[in-house]
């Protein structure tokens, strides 16, 4: 039989490896196709082109990505509370969801950037107009995960806690809000990447830090090199965000992990 940690270090191999390998044969046929010629630096540069770009510009990147994810923490947060909040009350009056529901949906039909030049015109060039197209971007599928984990959970039980006294607080604390945690977390995870892509939108369109505008300026001058470099980091910063949320996500429901070895066994 193989030792606890020697099964753990294969299993992170077979997570990471197969990944790896496709990244990096991308790479290198990325790298090849630019070197024979056929395609313009202008339009496609070459990896060694943008990894210089990033080596050059690496202060300045680093400064504007400081301000896009403060925007997108405090966007989060307020996301994340909202959302919480709506679901809750949502679950507990029916006749706020009728009321509500509809219209949350309805306000996804609505495109982020479509909203994002009104949000910069009613409040102007600073972070403000920035969290609130965050928020806006987190709230519903944080609201939506959360009441529909609240929605499933077994009557039996409940009904269980009742007859024993609980009440509705008590209830919401350790039979709701546990059963919920896994759809919260999957939304999450999803959240943090549109976080950031949004917080990255809303400086493109009007401001004067982050990626976004950093993003503009090089476009305007042509650096495509600088441009590749940086939208590399963007999904650098969003897979970190994501591999932070399923560390909390193992922190917060120790009892996944046991249920995933019962059912291997």
């Amino acid at each position: 039989m193989c030792s606890p940690l020697n099964e753990k270090l294969r299993n992170i191999i077979n997570k990471i490896l197969p990944p790896g390998v496709t990244l990096l044969l991308i790479f290198v046929a990325w790298q090849l196709v630019c070197s024979l010629g056929n395609v313009p630096k202008y339009m496609l540069p070459s990896p060694q082109d943008v990894l210089g770009a990033f080596q050059k510009d690496w202060q300045l990147m680093l400064h504007h990505a400081r301000v896009t994810l403060l925007e997108t923490f405090i966007g989060l947060f307020f996301g994340i509370l909202t959302g919480f909040f709506t679901a809750v009350i949502m679950d507990r009056f029916s006749i706020v969801r009728k009321m509500i529901y509809p219209l949350i949906v309805i306000s996804q039909t609505i495109p982020t950037v479509a909203i994002a030049p009104l949000l910069v015109i009613w409040l102007g060039y600073q972070m403000l107009p920035k969290i609130v197209l965050i928020v806006l971007v987190v709230f519903f599928p944080i609201a939506i995960s959360l009441l529909e984990g609240f929605a499933s959970v077994d009557a039996d039980t409940v009904n269980l806690m009742r007859s024993m006294g609980a009440s509705r607080l008590q209830i919401f604390r350790y039979v709701k809000l546990p059963n919920s945690l896994g759809q919260f977390f999957s939304s999450l995870k999803i959240s943090v990447s549109y976080a950031v892509v949004s917080a990255v939108v809303s400086e493109w369109i009007g401001g004067t830090e982050g990626l976004g505008c950093y993003m503009t300026r090089v476009r305007k001058s042509f650096s495509s090199d600088k441009m590749f470099a940086v939208i590399i980091l963007i999904s650098v910063l969003s897979l970190v965000l994501i591999w932070l949320t399923h560390v909390l996500q193992r922190a917060s429901m120790p009892w996944d992990k046991i249920n995933r070895k019962r059912s291997k066994l």
